[in-house]
Protein backbone atom coordinates (compact mmCIF):
# COMPACT_ATOMS: atom_id res chain seq x y z
CA UNK A 1 0.00 0.00 0.00
CA UNK A 2 2.75 2.46 0.72
CA UNK A 3 4.65 2.01 -2.55
CA UNK A 4 1.15 2.68 -4.53
CA UNK A 5 1.26 6.11 -2.81
CA UNK A 6 3.57 7.63 -5.03
CA UNK A 7 2.69 6.05 -8.05
CA UNK A 8 -1.44 6.83 -7.47
CA UNK A 9 0.37 10.58 -6.63
CA UNK A 10 2.59 10.06 -10.09
CA UNK A 11 -0.29 9.14 -11.65
CA UNK A 12 -2.08 12.09 -10.41
CA UNK A 13 0.60 14.39 -11.43
CA UNK A 14 1.06 13.35 -14.67
CA UNK A 15 -2.99 14.17 -14.92
CA UNK A 16 -2.59 17.64 -14.09
CA UNK A 17 0.72 17.84 -16.17
CA UNK A 18 -1.81 16.46 -19.13
CA UNK A 19 -3.99 19.18 -18.56
CA UNK A 20 -2.20 21.98 -17.59
CA UNK A 21 -0.51 21.36 -21.33
CA UNK A 22 -3.61 21.23 -23.33
CA UNK A 23 -4.89 24.84 -21.90
CA UNK A 24 -1.09 26.38 -22.21
CA UNK A 25 -1.10 25.23 -26.28
CA UNK A 26 -4.31 26.00 -26.95
CA UNK A 27 -4.71 29.11 -30.13
CA UNK A 28 -7.16 31.19 -28.97
CA UNK A 29 -9.65 31.92 -32.03
CA UNK A 30 -8.56 35.40 -33.47
CA UNK A 31 -11.64 36.98 -35.36
CA UNK A 32 -10.00 38.16 -38.59
CA UNK A 33 -9.55 42.06 -38.92
CA UNK A 34 -11.22 43.77 -42.15
CA UNK A 35 -8.60 46.39 -43.70
CA UNK A 36 -9.86 49.91 -43.76
CA UNK A 37 -11.03 51.16 -46.90
CA UNK A 38 -8.28 53.00 -48.95
CA UNK A 39 -9.57 56.39 -49.59
CA UNK A 40 -8.71 57.82 -53.36
CA UNK A 41 -5.61 59.64 -53.62
CA UNK A 42 -7.33 63.71 -54.08
CA UNK A 43 -6.31 64.80 -57.67
CA UNK A 44 -4.44 68.56 -57.55
CA UNK A 45 -7.82 69.58 -59.35
CA UNK A 46 -9.52 69.19 -55.96
CA UNK A 47 -6.86 69.97 -53.79
CA UNK A 48 -8.46 72.78 -50.85
CA UNK A 49 -8.43 76.47 -52.31
CA UNK A 50 -7.80 78.56 -48.84
CA UNK A 51 -6.70 82.12 -50.90
CA UNK A 52 -10.64 82.20 -51.71
CA UNK A 53 -12.87 84.36 -50.00
CA UNK A 54 -14.27 81.63 -48.22
CA UNK A 55 -11.62 79.27 -47.81
CA UNK A 56 -12.60 75.73 -50.11
CA UNK A 57 -11.78 72.70 -48.53
CA UNK A 58 -10.62 69.72 -50.28
CA UNK A 59 -13.33 67.52 -51.78
CA UNK A 60 -13.46 63.91 -50.56
CA UNK A 61 -13.28 62.23 -53.55
CA UNK A 62 -14.36 58.84 -52.02
CA UNK A 63 -17.85 60.26 -52.62
CA UNK A 64 -17.57 61.51 -55.85
CA UNK A 65 -17.55 58.17 -58.51
CA UNK A 66 -14.30 59.16 -60.47
CA UNK A 67 -16.13 58.97 -63.81
CA UNK A 68 -17.61 62.30 -62.61
CA UNK A 69 -14.34 64.16 -62.02
CA UNK A 70 -13.19 66.75 -64.38
CA UNK A 71 -11.45 65.45 -67.77
CA UNK A 72 -10.84 66.93 -71.42
CA UNK A 73 -12.64 64.55 -73.27
CA UNK A 74 -13.82 64.07 -77.48
CA UNK A 75 -16.83 65.43 -77.72
CA UNK A 76 -17.96 66.20 -81.56
CA UNK A 77 -20.15 68.19 -82.37
CA UNK A 78 -22.19 70.85 -84.19
CA UNK A 79 -22.24 73.65 -81.20
CA UNK A 80 -19.68 75.77 -81.65
CA UNK A 81 -16.55 76.30 -79.71
CA UNK A 82 -17.89 77.97 -76.51
CA UNK A 83 -20.91 76.65 -76.00
CA UNK A 84 -22.23 75.16 -72.36
CA UNK A 85 -24.06 71.90 -73.22
CA UNK A 86 -25.92 70.46 -69.81
CA UNK A 87 -26.55 66.87 -71.03
CA UNK A 88 -28.91 66.63 -67.97
CA UNK A 89 -29.82 62.62 -68.64
CA UNK A 90 -26.49 61.77 -68.14
CA UNK A 91 -25.29 64.07 -65.70
CA UNK A 92 -22.76 66.25 -67.54
CA UNK A 93 -22.06 69.10 -68.06
CA UNK A 94 -19.71 69.90 -71.59
CA UNK A 95 -17.97 73.03 -72.91
CA UNK A 96 -17.01 72.70 -76.20
CA UNK A 97 -13.63 73.03 -77.33
CA UNK A 98 -12.46 73.60 -80.32
CA UNK A 99 -10.82 70.20 -83.02
CA UNK A 100 -13.65 67.96 -81.39
CA UNK A 101 -12.66 68.14 -77.74
CA UNK A 102 -14.85 69.31 -74.98
CA UNK A 103 -13.96 69.84 -70.85
CA UNK A 104 -16.74 67.77 -69.01
CA UNK A 105 -17.44 67.82 -66.18
CA UNK A 106 -19.96 66.12 -63.55
CA UNK A 107 -22.81 67.84 -62.18
CA UNK A 108 -26.26 67.27 -60.20
CA UNK A 109 -29.66 68.09 -61.65
CA UNK A 110 -32.80 68.68 -59.78
CA UNK A 111 -34.74 65.74 -58.43
CA UNK A 112 -38.85 66.81 -58.93
CA UNK A 113 -38.55 68.55 -62.34
CA UNK A 114 -37.48 72.32 -63.92
CA UNK A 115 -39.38 73.34 -66.88
CA UNK A 116 -36.90 75.19 -68.42
CA UNK A 117 -34.92 73.69 -71.39
CA UNK A 118 -33.53 74.66 -74.87
CA UNK A 119 -31.28 77.48 -75.26
CA UNK A 120 -30.13 80.65 -73.97
CA UNK A 121 -27.07 82.48 -72.58
CA UNK A 122 -24.93 83.18 -69.80
CA UNK A 123 -26.17 86.80 -69.35
CA UNK A 124 -23.20 87.15 -66.72
CA UNK A 125 -21.02 85.36 -63.48
CA UNK A 126 -21.01 86.12 -59.96
CA UNK A 127 -18.00 85.02 -57.47
CA UNK A 128 -19.79 83.84 -53.88
CA UNK A 129 -23.05 85.08 -54.92
CA UNK A 130 -25.81 86.01 -52.73
CA UNK A 131 -28.99 83.34 -52.95
CA UNK A 132 -32.55 84.69 -53.80
CA UNK A 133 -34.67 81.94 -53.35
CA UNK A 134 -37.92 81.89 -56.14
CA UNK A 135 -41.33 82.93 -54.23
CA UNK A 136 -42.53 79.86 -55.82
CA UNK A 137 -40.20 77.94 -53.35
CA UNK A 138 -40.70 79.61 -50.06
CA UNK A 139 -44.18 78.97 -50.90
CA UNK A 140 -43.09 74.78 -50.75
CA UNK A 141 -40.71 75.75 -47.80
CA UNK A 142 -41.83 78.42 -45.76
CA UNK A 143 -38.89 78.10 -43.43
CA UNK A 144 -36.55 79.74 -46.34
CA UNK A 145 -38.83 83.34 -45.84
CA UNK A 146 -36.13 84.98 -43.96
CA UNK A 147 -33.91 84.07 -47.56
CA UNK A 148 -36.43 85.32 -49.40
CA UNK A 149 -36.08 87.93 -52.08
CA UNK A 150 -38.30 90.96 -49.91
CA UNK A 151 -35.44 89.94 -47.17
CA UNK A 152 -32.14 90.50 -49.22
CA UNK A 153 -31.56 86.42 -49.58
CA UNK A 154 -28.82 84.60 -47.96
CA UNK A 155 -25.32 85.52 -47.94
CA UNK A 156 -22.58 84.36 -49.35
CA UNK A 157 -20.59 81.13 -47.95
CA UNK A 158 -19.74 77.60 -47.86
CA UNK A 159 -23.16 77.08 -46.95
CA UNK A 160 -24.98 79.27 -49.27
CA UNK A 161 -26.33 76.66 -52.07
CA UNK A 162 -25.28 78.61 -55.08
CA UNK A 163 -21.57 78.08 -53.72
CA UNK A 164 -18.55 79.81 -55.19
CA UNK A 165 -19.82 80.72 -58.32
CA UNK A 166 -22.83 80.93 -60.18
CA UNK A 167 -23.88 81.59 -63.76
CA UNK A 168 -27.20 83.41 -64.72
CA UNK A 169 -29.02 81.97 -68.00
CA UNK A 170 -31.36 84.19 -69.68
CA UNK A 171 -33.35 83.12 -72.48
CA UNK A 172 -33.45 86.37 -74.51
CA UNK A 173 -34.17 89.45 -72.34
CA UNK A 174 -35.65 87.18 -69.24
CA UNK A 175 -33.91 85.29 -66.39
CA UNK A 176 -34.82 82.50 -66.44
CA UNK A 177 -34.06 82.12 -63.00
CA UNK A 178 -32.02 78.70 -64.03
CA UNK A 179 -28.26 78.68 -62.76
CA UNK A 180 -25.03 76.62 -63.10
CA UNK A 181 -23.31 76.85 -59.73
CA UNK A 182 -21.20 75.26 -57.13
CA UNK A 183 -22.05 73.17 -54.54
CA UNK A 184 -19.85 71.90 -51.33
CA UNK A 185 -22.20 69.19 -51.41
CA UNK A 186 -19.56 66.78 -53.07
CA UNK A 187 -22.11 63.25 -52.57
CA UNK A 188 -24.71 65.06 -54.44
CA UNK A 189 -22.55 65.22 -58.06
CA UNK A 190 -24.01 62.54 -60.43
CA UNK A 191 -27.55 62.34 -58.42
CA UNK A 192 -30.94 63.85 -58.92
CA UNK A 193 -31.09 65.80 -55.92
CA UNK A 194 -34.48 68.05 -54.55
CA UNK A 195 -33.79 71.40 -55.35
CA UNK A 196 -31.22 73.24 -57.15
CA UNK A 197 -30.09 73.84 -60.76
CA UNK A 198 -27.35 72.32 -62.26
CA UNK A 199 -24.37 72.01 -59.28
CA UNK A 200 -20.69 71.22 -59.94
CA UNK A 201 -18.14 70.80 -56.76
CA UNK A 202 -16.74 74.11 -56.11
CA UNK A 203 -13.37 73.66 -57.68
CA UNK A 204 -14.92 72.51 -60.77
CA UNK A 205 -17.76 75.44 -61.10
CA UNK A 206 -14.12 78.06 -60.53
CA UNK A 207 -12.71 76.30 -63.43
CA UNK A 208 -15.87 77.03 -65.87
CA UNK A 209 -16.53 80.62 -64.76
CA UNK A 210 -12.56 80.72 -65.33
CA UNK A 211 -13.13 79.99 -69.10
CA UNK A 212 -16.98 80.81 -70.04
CA UNK A 213 -17.53 84.65 -71.57
CA UNK A 214 -20.27 86.07 -70.73
CA UNK A 215 -22.94 85.69 -73.58
CA UNK A 216 -21.61 82.06 -74.37
CA UNK A 217 -24.74 79.79 -75.53
CA UNK A 218 -25.77 77.28 -73.22
CA UNK A 219 -28.06 74.41 -74.56
CA UNK A 220 -30.00 72.20 -72.26
CA UNK A 221 -31.12 69.13 -72.91
CA UNK A 222 -33.92 67.68 -70.91
CA UNK A 223 -34.20 64.13 -68.81
CA UNK A 224 -36.90 62.56 -71.70
CA UNK A 225 -37.97 60.24 -67.70
CA UNK A 226 -39.11 62.99 -66.07
CA UNK A 227 -35.65 63.37 -64.17
CA UNK A 228 -35.54 67.22 -64.76
CA UNK A 229 -33.89 70.31 -63.24
CA UNK A 230 -35.49 72.24 -60.17
CA UNK A 231 -35.17 75.94 -60.00
CA UNK A 232 -32.60 76.65 -57.50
Amino acid sequence: MISALPRRAFLLGAGALALTGCVSTRSAAVAPVAPEPVRPVTPLMYAAIPDEKFPIPEVDVSKVDERWWRAEVDYPTKEKVGTVIVDTPNRYLYHVRPEGRAMRYGVGVGRDGFSWAGRGHIAYKREWPRWNPPDEMVARQPELEPYSIANGGMGPGLHNPLGSRALYIHEGNRDTIYRVHGTAEDWSIGKAVSSGCIRLLNQDVIHLADNVRDGSAILVIPDPSGGQILVG
